[in-house]
């Protein structure tokens, strides 16, 4: 089966739907006895700048009865084509009907592409509802960042994966080939993945409410379900994906990719990634030019990422960027993520490139004091004399992250930023050349599930507004660009990242109104969200601006992301407190839960090797 001509000649980018770019793989499809739909809830050019997709799509087709292939949400032009000629959802590579496939796999990194599962799902004429697919539809999975609280898309999901896949992934797989081949029920499939480490089956677990509304328990209603899930952890980063598949059209992120670096032990009180993401793991330096060289070779790029979480801090990034630089000398270098410090900077000024476009660093606060609360260990003086550093050595452009509402923030801390700003703009108008662009972007803090700051209210939208207008008053107009997100898509996503399972109600019947790419500001409508909650019976406040108890049953309690629910207490007092804690990487351990995974590393080393286990990996 293929897309009409016709169809594709009405439609922008239809190469965002025609495959056969270089490096996919096209297996046989009568000779693969498991066939894996690997699908992204978003336009083709933000899925194939995803580093997950790339790791399993090598993954599961490296193995000789496993094909893989992509499919990503349609653009409305796009779907509107396939709902006139009742064509279906198909894949990127074979265009094999969606619901042809075994198992489909969403990655949810974002809650705002919900309901484009919903639409994918019912593109490819697959029920959206889980109790509503028998045995002859396909398994759909999710893995991702989202799935940390997988309640809000418990009733479309029929599985997760918690944790990193490179594991579990091949575990799941043989559990569905023993089952594919006795033929097992859909049911009885579900009861043998919820035995693996990592999964979890919504459906095999009872959720209770109390009567204000608060979940009472989640718990499992089978044997076979386990009452926590703890997340997978790899003990080392996979092998670096070399051959990924190249676009034909321009993508978000239009370059190679090599993940150094897993894991971030800075300890932002903000950030979910910092801590569903420990402990840190670090590729090799070998491994990494040769991956550089490899990729070069296999794509053509001549553009490059070093990517994880903090690439500067890295251990020993200089010498492989001298080493790099030695070997290819028309190499483009990019180093995302970096920390607010001269090493950063001179990192970056040795990097080969004929410009210097722009540097981007992220404060997050202008106060020392909210700093501190958000463990942001960056003083004053030392981004002033970064900053310093950047105009002298001939940077042109500046951007400069912020968020507001964050904990504890008051309109003095909103001063504050207006004052460093004008600081740092001060210091271009003195450097020597053309005059230095600041580029300010303005995010709005959202509470995030298994972080210190999980159980905190997110700032009502008139605070808000009225901090986003005394920021616009106060900067100045010449030389300084101001953007920021809406208030109004900012709430909506605190409600979904840290809702229970009766938003599932609300997810569908936004969908229903007409809601698909609510993460872009030309089809967000606020409105179709609003009536979705009403006519469900729900408030979006009750889960965005209202601050949970410490004993507060939360909907996410038996996911176990790694870091204790003791040291998260512990943070969320520091932070009230305005104490900063260390980084373990340097300093002394936080006992921050991990060391549960040490043990079992340590213990799973020892069973494979014969040898003494290797030091903590957090150093």
């Amino acid at each position: 089966m293929n897309y009409p001509a016709d169809i594709l000649y009405q439609v922008t980018k239809p190469a965002r739907y025609t495959g056969a770019e270089w490096n996919s793989r096209l297996k046989d499809w009568e000779q693969t006895f498991i066939r894996v739909a690997l699908a992204y809830p978003d336009l083709y050019e933000i899925g194939m700048s995803n580093m997950a997709l790339p790791i399993l799509y090598d993954l599961l087709n490296g193995q000789p009865d496993i094909l893989a292939e992509r499919v990503y949400a349609p653009w409305r032009d796009m779907e509107a084509q396939l709902r006139k000629y009742a064509i279906p959802l198909l894949s990127i590579e074979s265009k094999h009907p969606l619901k042809d496939f075994d198992i489909i796999g969403f990655s949810l990194g974002y809650e705002l592409t919900y309901t484009n599962v919903l639409n994918m799902l019912d593109l490819a004429q697959i029920p959206v509802l889980s109790q509503a697919r028998d045995d002859s539809h396909p398994l759909v999975m999710a893995g991702g960042t989202c799935v940390f609280n997988p309640e809000p898309m418990a009733d479309f999901i029929d599985f997760f994966v918690i944790g990193e896949g490179e594991e579990v992934l091949l575990e799941l797989i043989n559990c569905f080939r023993g089952g594919k081949q006795t033929k097992a029920s859909k049911r009885e499939l579900l009861l043998k993945l919820a035995t693996i480490p990592g999964i979890y089956v919504p459906a095999l677990y009872q959720v209770v409410y109390q009567a204000d509304g608060l979940v009472k328990s989640v718990t499992p209603a089978v044997k076979q379900a386990s009452p926590v899930v703890r997340r997978r952890v790899v003990d080392k980063l996979p092998p670096a994906v070399t051959r990924p598949v190249v676009p034909y059209i321009e993508v978000v992120h239009d370059r190679g990719a090599i993940e150094i670096q897993r894991g971030c032990c800075r300890g932002c009180r903000f950030c979910q990634a910092g801590n569903i993401y420990r402990p840190v793991r670090e590729r090799t330096q070998e491994e990494v030019v040769s991956a550089v060289g490899e990729l070069i070779a296999g794509c053509g790029y001549d553009e490059v990422s070093l990517v994880s979480l903090n690439t500067g801090d890295y251990t020993g990034i200089a010498e492989i960027i001298s080493s790099l630089a030695q070997r290819y000398a028309d190499l483009t270098l990019s180093l995302p993520s970096l920390h607010v410090d001269q090493f950063s900077v001179k990192l970056v000024d040795a990097l080969s490139t004929r410009r210097k476009a722009g540097l981007t660093f992220a404060p997050e606060a202008g106060s020392e004091r909210l700093r501190k609360v958000i463990n942001k260990r960056i003083s004053e003086d030392e981004l002033m004399e970064t900053a310093a550093t950047a105009f002298a050595r001939g940077w042109t452009s500046l951007k400069l992250y912020f968020m507001l509402g964050l904990p504890t923030e008051t309109s003095d801390d909103i001063e504050d930023i207006i004052r460093l700003i004008a600081a740092v703009n001060s210091l271009g108008k003195q450097a020597k050349g053309k005059r230095p662009q600041i580029r300010v972007s303005l995010s709005t803090f959202v509470p995030k599930p298994h972080t210190p700051f999980q159980w905190v209210a997110q700032e009502s939208e008139v605070g808000l507004s009225a901090k986003h207008e005394l920021l616009k008053q106060g900067l100045p107009r010449r030389g300084i660009r101001l953007s920021w997100t809406e208030p109004k898509l900012s709430m909506l996503e605190a409600a979904l990242c840290r809702g229970d399972r009766r938003l599932g109600k609300v997810i569908q019947r936004a969908w229903q109104l007409g809601s698909t790419f609510d993460a872009w500001d030309e089809c967000f409508n606020y409105d179709n969200w609003l009536r979705a909650f009403a006519e469900s019976g729900l408030e979006l406040s009750f889960y965005a601006h209202r601050e949970r108890s410490r004993g507060e049953v939360l909907p996410w309690a038996h996911i176990d992301a790694g870091v204790c629910l003791a040291f998260l207490k512990q943070e969320y007092e520091h932070a009230l407190a305005g104490k900063e804690t260390s980084d373990c990487r340097a300093e002394i351990c936080n006992a921050c839960g991990l060391e549960r995974w040490q043990a079992d590393c340590q213990q799973k080393y020892i069973s494979q090797s014969r040898q003494s286990p290797p030091p903590c990996p957090r150093g």
